[in-house]
């Protein structure tokens, strides 16, 4: 007789399981909006949600360790004039969030570290670009300040925040509603989902795209019969993928290999209640000491409910080969070198001691006067006075920046003239 041969996996034995009831976040307006987002965005010191919100859009930020009933007066952040579709939290700074909203426009916010004693109505800056709702932010895995934004006018925009300026506008990409975005490691490409039903992986600052037209797909896994919009949640350290879906009350989780089949289900986490959204915690706020190598924040109506998947082991010492040196909160790059052409890999971090999260950094935002962007005359001034007589631009970096500059303006007017014809189509209808 012939023996199975069960495939080898330190992961095969996965298992997930709900807080106690004291560990949740209770008494949470989560947002009724329509919209495909997960809701919910967590880093190791923030849990953020998107909540519903009478004369405008908000979301709540709060404290990790601020478990239990939420205060009903606890302060909003409310700056959009219209419901909140996406937020994200910056990768390199743990105390800035951006928020996309229906108002068409994006926000950046400074969350302080101590809870506020009023709703957040300033944000660090604006970020106007899209002519229709924005339902999708993503910030660069590796460039300082780099953020992504997508919106219903099929624009894909990306943003120096640091700054408050447009760096690319890719208007030729999409001709439908973008569903989702996502980075490779380094952020030297991105892939989107649209609904035209294409995938396409894209180079943003060649502005085109690489693989539009995918063949038969490498591996086919049957799901289930439920209508749901799937949130999926990669972790590169374990080549695990999670499946949440929204509206269903599971989260299935599969291992991916180099060999064929190259996909393999592990297990599935199951409740009653069904998900509303979901948080995923990054790899830098898990608990090392149990083991954990993922964390969810399931939304529910009125809640908010971590979810822990650990990997048994019987040991209490570190375990190195469920926590290789992951990406910390330090930029590779600048936003100017990645604009210029330069990858760079995140810069990682050892687990070994836990992660402690740094104080609050302030994200200063200096807007450039537009009289700035005049191609240097003589000398160009640097930022110091006294070497600005020595200052001298090459002219790589003038060549540079009068490229840089078309673009922009070829972009700008591109733009313009698609909305005078669309303008022109809403006067002839109308006459």
């Amino acid at each position: 007789m012939s023996r199975r041969v069960v495939r080898q996996s330190k992961f095969r034995h996965v298992f997930g399981q709900a807080v106690k009831a004291d560990q949740m976040y209770e008494d949470i307006r989560v947002s009724k909006v329509t919209w495909d987002s997960s809701f919910c965005t967590v880093n190791p010191k923030f849990l953020a949600i998107i909540v519903e919100s009478g004369g405008g859009g908000a979301f709540m930020v709060l404290p990790l360790t601020k478990t239990g009933r939420v205060d009903k007066n606890h302060p909003l952040v409310t700056g959009h004039t219209a419901p909140v579709l996406d937020i994200d939290w910056c990768p390199h700074n743990d105390n800035v969030i951006a928020s996309a909203s229906e108002d068409t426009t994006v926000m950046v916010w400074q969350i302080p570290d101590h809870v506020p004693t009023r709703n957040l109505t300033e944000p660090v800056v604006t970020l106007e670009g899209h002519s229709k709702r924005v339902g999708i932010i993503s910030w660069h895995p590796t460039a300082r300040n780099v953020l992504l934004s997508a919106g219903a006018d099929n624009l894909l925009i990306l943003w120096n925040v640091g700054t408050g300026e447009m760096l690319l506008t890719l208007s030729d990409v999409h001709s439908d509603l973008i569903y989702n975005v996502g980075w490779n490691r380094t952020g030297s490409l991105l892939v989107t989902t649209c609904k035209d039903k294409h995938v396409r992986v894209i180079d943003p600052r060649k502005q085109q795209v690489v693989v539009k037209n995918f063949e038969e797909p490498i591996a086919l896994q049957e799901m289930d019969t439920s209508n749901g919009v799937l949130l999926p949640f990669y972790d590169p350290d374990s080549s695990i993928v999670y499946l949440c879906g929204k509206g269903d009350s599971s989260i299935r989780y599969f291992e991916i290999t180099a060999e064929a089949p190259y996909v393999h289900y592990l297990n599935t986490y199951s409740s009653k209640e069904p998900q509303r959204g979901m948080g995923f915690m990054p790899k830098r706020g898990l608990d090392v000491s149990k083991c954990e190598i993922a964390r969810f924040f399931k939304l529910h109506e009125r809640k908010c409910e971590p979810i822990v998947m650990t990997v048994p082991r019987k040991s209490d010492l570190f375990q190195d080969d469920l926590y290789p040196d992951t990406p910390g909160p330090e930029p590779a790059l600048e936003a100017e070198e990645w604009l210029a052409g330069k990858d760079a890999e995140p810069i990682l971090i050892s687990l070994r001691e836990s992660y402690v999260p740094v104080k609050n950094r302030e994200l200063k935002v200096t807007r450039k006067n537009i009289l700035d962007n005049k191609p240097p005359v003589g000398p160009r001034r640097s930022h110091s006075a006294c070497d600005a007589a020595l200052s001298r631009p090459s002219l790589e970096e003038v060549l540079e920046e009068i490229r840089a500059l078309r673009q922009t303006v070829q972009a700008q007017e591109k733009r313009i003239a698609d909305l005078e014809n669309k303008l022109c189509k809403f006067t002839n209808g109308t006459a």
